[in-house]
This record gives C-alpha cells, structure tokens and sequence, in this order.
C-alpha cells in the first residue's frame, strides 16, 4: 500500500465533477474557441521569414526557423516596433490598415519627473514579450487586423509646435479611416490627439479619462502643460464637458483649480471609493451612459498612474491607491466592447520603471483594448 492511497477519497469516489466541465469552466470554454481561429497570417509570416531570412542551417531541425530572424522568435530577437507589427516607412498608406500605431515621444509638459519621452521605445520592446493571441479573449489579433506601427511623430523642443504636430499626425492617421493608437508621451498630448480625430466626427466626441489627475487646469506654470488637456478637449465645439467622464481620480495631487472646473463645466468625476462602492461593472455603465449620451464616437485616454503605484513605479507624478491591474483591465475591457475612435496610453516614464512591469502594463492596455473590440465585433474579423 502506498502512502497516498487514502488521498482524495471524497473526490476519487464521485462519479463525476458536480459542474459541467465544458461549459461550467471558462478556461475550457476558451480551449475550445482557439480551434476556430485560423493560423493564416502567421504560416505567411514564417513563409517570408524563410524567404527573406535565408533558410536555417542544416544542423537545424526546425526548419520554420530561419538564419536571419523575421518573425517573433525569439522574443529577445528582432527590431521593436509595437507587437511585432510591420512599419510602415510610407504613411501616405495608412488607409490599408485596421489599426496605426504611433509614438509620441513628448515629456515637456511634464511638471515634476520627466522621461516620458521614452514610453514609446519602451512599449515597442517589451511588446516583444506577447504573441498576438490571447486565452482570456480568444482572440488573436494578427488573424483579426491588419496593423501596423508607423513609427514616431518628430516632436519640437515647444509645446504649442508639437501640438501641431501631432494633431496633424493623428488627423491623418484617423481621416483615412484608420483606428489610432498613440503610444505616449506625457498627458499633455490629450488635447492635440483629441483635436485631430474630433475635426472628422460629424457629432460629439466622448472622453473616458483614467487617471488620478483631473488634468483639468487652464494652464500650468504659464502653459498648456499635463496638468491641462482636457480643459482645452473640452473647449473643442464638438467635444463638450458633459461627455467627458474621469475615473480613478483621488489621493493628494489634484489641484483644487481644476476640482473647480468640474463644477463650473459639469462634468464626471469617479473616484476610487467610488470603484469599491459600487463596483466596476457599475462604474463602467456610468462612464459609458455619461460618455455616450448624445455622442457619435468615443476617446478613450489612459494615464499609466491611474493604477496604483506599487505597480507602476515608472511614472512621473506616482499616487498610491489607484486601480489594481486586474480592475482596470476589467475597466477598460467593458469600455472597449462598445467601440472607440481612437486611444492613448500616456505617462510610461522608462528611467523611474523597474524591470519594465510600467511598460508592460501599459502594452498589455492597448492589447486587450483591440481584442475586446475585435471580440465585441466593434474592429476586424471574428472568428468565434
């Protein structure tokens, strides 16, 4: 007799599990939705790899892998761009694609630790680390978009000529009808982002702002800092205050300047205890409800600092007590299913992060944003 032959006696003698075990567990559930997704895109990808890599050498047994890398492995490999996606040198072709990604490495409207000026190299590189299909959404995004990275907005050491830069950059990513991400960059580039989408929306914007900042202040030190983007969105004809709702906001850096905006331009602020009172589900129902109301399409804007900052130590103005990632992945899932028109993910500062856990979270946002869109049937094709 062993000496585990008397374990387990209350399970080994059921007849069976008391739940369904293929449609009770939702892990089994999502096994089973992998097997419609089609490896179409990727079998091209080693087919290129292989032609345009040279061939492996003949100790190699693997002969999908190449002498020269053109595909995600390894994932130490290979030139970063945002997920691997293709760059895209000719912007003038933008329209062919589902989804642009862009850098903005922009930080001189940073008030207090700068360097998010690196946030977009530090996205693209440990974006290395994930393939382009995920479990929980059972989605894979190379199979689902055409995506692609089209490098960097060349910003100006001057706030208002970078403003016009990158307004004109997303404007033209948006009005080919292109979805565009932008990878930032301090918050400050909120209004110039906002500014090139709203201009080709024949109705009202919406702005769903995560942050533990209201960002709702005229001016900063005399200028249109990060502490000032959604003041001046705001002041854009068809994005108006009403649409704009702001949630995470707490802790001990608001300035009570721009705590007086939300009263004078009425709009909605969540708070953290707001969060735990009543739940993201709830939350998320009033963001969309307020975001939505009269709105033809919606922005959603993320600063990394809204998660608590044990989490994210690689930003600029770091608050204890923001969302935990499983929450504000959860947040930005629900927002994501009823379709946005374009998103950034700002305040990545690479100099303050730790083993790039800032950067990752970060990319991870942007991730399950497109799946959830594509899983919603909002973006791309579905195959489940």
């Amino acid at each position: 007799m062993g000496f585990f032959d008397n374990h387990g006696l209350s399970f080994r003698q059921k007849q069976a599990l008391e739940s369904d075990r293929d449609t009770d567990l939702f892990g089994i559930e999502q096994a089973y939705k992998e097997a419609k997704i089609p490896e179409i895109e990727s079998e091209k990808e080693l087919e290129r790899s292989l032609k345009y890599g040279l061939e492996a050498a003949p100790s190699i047994g693997d002969r999908t892998i190449s002498t020269f890398t053109r595909e995600p492995r390894p994932a130490h490999a290979g030139i970063p761009t945002f997920l691997r996606t293709p760059f895209l040198e000719d912007v003038r072709r933008v329209g062919e694609y589902d989804v642009a990604f862009m850098g903005v490495p922009f930080d001189i409207g940073t008030t207090y630790r700068a360097g998010a000026r690196f946030g977009p190299e530090a996205m693209r590189r440990i974006s290395k680390l994930y393939t382009s299909y995920s479990y929980e959404k059972g989605v894979d995004l190379k199979e689902s978009l055409k995506m692609c990275d089209i490098g960097d907005v060349f910003t100006i050491a001057n706030i208002e000529k970078s403003f016009d830069q990158i307004f004109k950059a997303v404007s033209h990513v948006f009005s080919q009808g292109t979805l565009p991400i932008m990878l930032g960059g301090d918050h400050a580039i909120g209004y110039p982002c906002l500014r090139g989408i709203a201009e080709h929306v024949d109705g009202n914007v919406g702005i769903i702002h995560m942050d533990r900042h209201l960002d709702l202040q005229e001016k900063d030190m005399d200028e249109r800092m990060h502490t000032t983007p959604w003041f001046h969105a705001t002041n854009i004809p068809n994005a108006p205050p009403e649409n704009l709702v702001q949630v995470g906001i707490g802790g001990w850096q608001v300035p009570r300047e721009a705590v007086k905006n939300v009263r004078k331009f009425n709009t909605t602020v969540v708070t953290i205890d707001d969060i735990e009172r009543l739940g993201i589900d709830r939350v998320a129902d009033i963001a969309l409800e307020k975001a939505w109301k009269g709105a033809k399409a919606v922005y959603l804007s993320v600063d990394i600092d809204s998660f608590d900052s044990g989490f994210v130590p690689g930003t600029g103005w770091p608050e204890p007590g923001g969302f935990l990632p499983r929450e504000g992945l959860q947040f930005v899932d629900r927002v994501a299913r009823e379709g946005i028109c374009g998103m950034e993910l700002v305040e990545v500062s690479p100099p303050y992060d730790v083993s790039d856990q800032t950067a990752l979270l970060g990319t991870r946002i942007i991730a399950d944003v497109l799946a959830a869109m594509v899983d919603a049937g909002k973006l791309g094709k579905k195959f489940t």
